[in-house]
């Protein structure tokens, strides 16, 4: 029996490449260049399942126009919202996606984002690259404790609860909306709070953990940012395109927000030129899954699904509508 062929759209770690040669026929991206629609349709012919990435933009029309051999989609990513689910449902195309193995690497930049949006870790650090760091100062370089302030978190899933479980080394105090509740072990503590509203007074810091949906994009907003406590600091690693920008931009512009860290942004690479220029911004270029374990994690995670699919086996991590 011959080999399932695979077009794999993007570079990914050279272990998961390996494994892919050894099991697949895969149609490698050596120079990492991202397929346009039409490129990547073309490349499919013949091919029996795609492995895609949160760059590639998966639609209806891609959907329809691909080869009839093509049986599965599966995503090298916890979010999916680059692919039309329902329009690959209609055609009978299996999609998968790698959840669980990204959890404490996107966790950690949550942290990372929280302590330097609060510490103007990026002003200090351009100071110190740029040589205009002319001495210590008692008024100098002034940002925000973590310890003893009250972080939000709008989506407790693993994520979620993985920068809470961290937060709480800060001795911050935990509050959250999810869509449903979490059974108290899970909770840890943490106060429940039914509704966003009911939530974002309660909040010195908030992180964003909520997956790209129609109900949750564009969730923050100038009536949510408006909620906020004068001086909050707002942290995003889920997606873009869940915060309005001119909202955020003018939130931190007017000083009604004290900083914003954030990963994740509209229209990845070309962010809102606004937010460079602003001195209360830590911004990271979507670094959440960047480790070597993790990539390669997330590689294994997607190879599984497929070898379940040509199994004839249930899929490890299946992605329905």
């Amino acid at each position: 029996m011959s080999k399932p062929k695979i077009l794999v759209t993007r570079k990914l770690p050279p272990a998961v490449e390996e494994r892919l040669q050894k099991d697949y026929l895969p149609d490698l991206n050596a120079t990492d260049e991202i397929y346009g629609q039409e490129e990547l349709i073309k490349r499919a012919k013949d091919c029996d399942a795609l492995l895609v990435t949160v760059t590639d933009s998966i639609s209806r029309t891609v959907i329809e126009q691909l080869p009839e051999s093509i049986r599965m989609i599966a995503t090298f990513s916890v979010g999916f919202d680059q692919i039309d689910i329902a329009a690959a449902q209609d055609r009978g195309i299996t999609v998968s996606n790698t959840p669980g193995v990204l959890t404490n690497a996107t966790a950690d930049i949550a942290l990372l984002l929280l302590l330097g949006a609060a510490r103007g870790a990026g002003n200090g650090e351009h100071a110190v690259r740029q040589n205009s760091w002319k001495n210590w100062a008692p008024t100098g370089f002034l940002g925000r404790d973590l310890t003893g302030k009250r972080l939000g978190i709008l989506g407790m899933g693993r994520i979620g609860q993985a920068v809470a479980k961290r937060a709480r080394a800060f001795d911050m105090e935990i509050h959250y909306h999810n869509r449903s509740r979490l059974p108290a072990e899970q909770e840890a503590g943490a106060h429940y709070h039914a509704s966003l509203e009911a939530l974002l007074p309660y909040c010195d810091f908030l992180s964003i953990h909520a997956a790209s949906t129609p109900q949750t994009r564009g969730i923050i907003n100038a009536e949510t940012l408006r909620a906020l406590p004068a001086g909050a600091i707002v942290v995003n690693t889920s997606r873009g395109d869940l915060v309005d920008d001119d909202a955020l931009i003018h939130a931190l512009a007017s000083g009604h927000l004290g900083a914003a860290g954030l990963d994740v942004f509209n229209n990845e690479p070309d962010l809102d030129p606004r937010y460079r220029a602003l001195p209360n911004t830590f911004l990271l270029p979507h670094l959440g899954s960047a480790t070597l374990e993790t990539r390669n994690a997330m590689g294994f995670c997607a190879l599984d699904n497929l070898d379940a699919f040509f199994a004839g086996k249930p899929l490890p991590t299946p992605v329905t509508p």
